[in-house]
């Protein structure tokens, strides 16, 4: 398994981070199969997952729950968990018990936590051992104020970021998540800061890129955002798998021979 101090190096050495969300066994089990190099119990599991309209419903419980089941699947993956809405917006002192919780619980690598706003949370979580990751740019707890629309699109905008940014680095966490801002803004970003800048919508000049496991693979999603690119098409097999079975079981052809166990128990 990576360690947080393996990422400065990556980065260091030009050695692209790849990450993608999961939220349960198997997803978790397939992505430390294929290598990937870390992975984000996120948030997203209230919409892709739970049916959710968007992660403002996904609770610490649930986050907690996603996350255990992930680490089983991925014993030797680096895991970062997502701190949901409403768990560090509040109170200081219960938002730091919070990271600790999600943390201790979960047996989590690092706590992912959005915004600017929370620069002491993450100083106080550090020093207490928790390593942070940052979340900048498009922050998905903040749409109902922000939009689902590109960030810092705007010179002052993206200055203010680089400032947000430096200010996140030097809070003290591992790594930063840059989504759905200007290219350029994510590459000056990047060549600023010490720490990896991992992209989602931020182009290709950055240290790492996370997708989600869902829109990527297209599983039980009907529209994928623009940054995203899917490289397998499991509606249309699961659909296709569903479909083959229910005509086979009405026409009698499943269970086969293959698949029936045979032992004569009653006399002829």
């Amino acid at each position: 398994m990576k360690a947080t101090s393996d990422w400065k190096r990556m980065k260091m050495e030009g050695e692209r981070i790849t990450m993608v969300t999961a939220y349960d066994y198997p997803s978790a089990k397939q992505s430390e199969a294929a290598g990937l190099d870390t992975l984000l119990v996120g948030d997203s599991l209230g919409m892709t997952v739970l049916g959710y309209d968007s992660t403002v419903q996904v609770t610490m419980d649930d986050m907690i729950h996603h996350a255990k089941a992930v680490r089983r699947g991925a014993p030797d993956t680096y895991i970062v968990v997502d701190m949901p809405f409403g768990s560090y917006h509040a109170n200081e002192d219960d938002a730091v018990g919070n990271v600790l919780e999600l943390y201790q619980q979960t047996g989590a690598n690092a706590i992912k936590l959005e915004g600017i706003g929370c620069l002491d949370i993450i100083r106080r979580s550090v020093a207490a051992g928790v390593p942070i990751v940052g979340h900048l740019g498009l922050t998905p707890q903040s749409v109902g104020v922000t939009g689902f629309r590109m960030q810092a699109g705007t010179h002052d905008a993206a200055m203010q970021l680089i400032e947000d940014a430096k200010a996140v680095e030097a809070a003290g966490a591992c790594m930063v998540v840059l989504e759905a801002i200007p290219s350029d803004l994510a590459g000056k970003i990047t060549s600023t800061l010490s720490i990896p800048t991992i992209g989602i919508g931020a182009g290709v000049d950055v240290d790492g890129q996370v997708l989600v496991y869902h829109d990527m693979l297209q599983y039980g999603t009907d529209r994928l955002p623009k940054f995203v690119k899917p490289y397998a098409d499991f509606n249309t097999a699961g659909v296709e798998g569903l479909k083959a079975y229910a005509e086979a079981v009405k026409a009698a052809r499943f269970p086969d021979e293959d698949t029936t166990y045979k032992r004569k128990v009653f006399e002829e």
